[in-house]
């Protein structure tokens, strides 16, 4: 008996460390399904960084960047991923404040492109004159649209817009029927994909090239979390910073991290997909100001292009009072 005492006393003591740190939860939302451009984040789970910073994440499927933010905002999820300017939108026609703000910038560069096809002799959007254009029902880039043609001495009334579901813009464009779609630069490989059973090859003009800039897509966190568990959400960060450090350099493993825990998932297309959102991530501002940083400047011009896109008052928010710098990971 005298031998099994300090044996129970140890096992004891080892239950009540387990008790301690038991894993923390929470509840990741994403802004739309799993694919390519969110790999890191799954990477992140196969390769023990949250486990690692004491937490237990579960990601959820989304419907667009508004639905992240209003899922955060109600409590249904404590974090969550969304354009900057669907969080600036909805401070812009609420009430009362938001209760979420912008923790972490993901793309310090904008995501939005006009796809074409290469054989189309559109260079530019000047050359969309007379064009046809197809777009999804609901996108944040629709609203920024004839801003950035405006900005470029184009005529928004002089081309054909056409709004579909996200599915048939590949085809639509592969058969001719329009001229372009808009989306993300992201979703590039597929349209390549769906182009080249056409034997068609696809050509990309980022907005960027046309003097788009400001923030794109950010990690976004409840106040109710950052108020009541922020040592959470620092721990959270870190592990998301760690898990795109590893899928930028090793975006076939973060492919095939997503693909274990979405079987349906192709890991080719993923893996383009991601190294398609790399340039995004990983560039000169990010690169100037630090991974996730919020330049005041550029903050302002990413407002600026919201509150044009949707006719605001420039007065209407303080975009700072959207962005915590506070729990960015070191």
């Amino acid at each position: 008996m005298m031998t099994m005492r300090p044996l129970l006393a140890s096992l004891l003591l080892a239950f009540g460390a387990a008790a301690v740190h038991a894993a923390d939860s929470l509840t990741v939302q994403l802004d739309w399904l799993p694919g390519g451009d969110k790999a890191f984040v799954y990477a992140g789970v196969q390769q023990g960084f949250f486990k690692a910073e004491g937490l237990e994440v579960k990601i959820v499927p989304g419907r667009g960047s508004s639905d992240a933010v209003t899922k955060v905002a109600s409590g249904a999820a404590d974090v969550g991923f969304g354009g900057i300017s669907a969080l600036m939108m909805a401070a812009a026609e609420s009430k009362s404040p938001v209760p979420v703000k912008a923790v972490m910038s993901l793309y310090s560069s904008q995501p939005d492109a006009l796809f074409t096809r290469a054989d189309s002799q559109i260079k530019s959007l000047k050359d969309m004159e007379g064009k046809t254009v197809a777009m999804p029902t609901f996108s944040s880039s629709n609203a920024l649209w004839p801003v950035v043609l405006q900005k470029n001495g184009v005529d928004p009334a002089k081309i054909k817009v056409i709004k579909t579901d996200p599915a048939t813009l590949a085809p639509m464009l592969a058969q001719g029927r329009v001229d372009a779609t808009i989306n993300w630069v992201t979703v590039a490989p597929a349209f390549s994909a769906v182009l080249k059973q056409a034997n068609k090859e696809l050509a990309v003009l980022p907005w960027t090239k046309f003097g788009l800039d400001g923030y794109g897509w950010s990690a976004l966190a409840s106040d109710k979390i950052i108020k009541e568990r922020p040592e959470v959400l620092k721990r959270y960060l870190r592990a998301l910073s760690k898990s795109l450090t590893f899928s930028i350099a090793q975006p076939q493993k973060a492919a095939e991290a997503l693909k274990a825990q979405v079987p349906e998932a192709d890991v080719a297309v993923i893996k383009a997909e991601f190294e398609s959102s790399i340039p995004l991530l990983k560039n000169e501002i990010s690169q100037r100001d630090g991974m996730g940083a919020y330049d005041a400047k550029l903050l302002g011009a990413t407002w600026s292009w919201v509150a044009q896109s949707m006719s605001y008052d420039l007065g209407k928010i303080n975009p700072e009072q959207l962005v915590d710098r506070s729990f960015l990971a070191k």
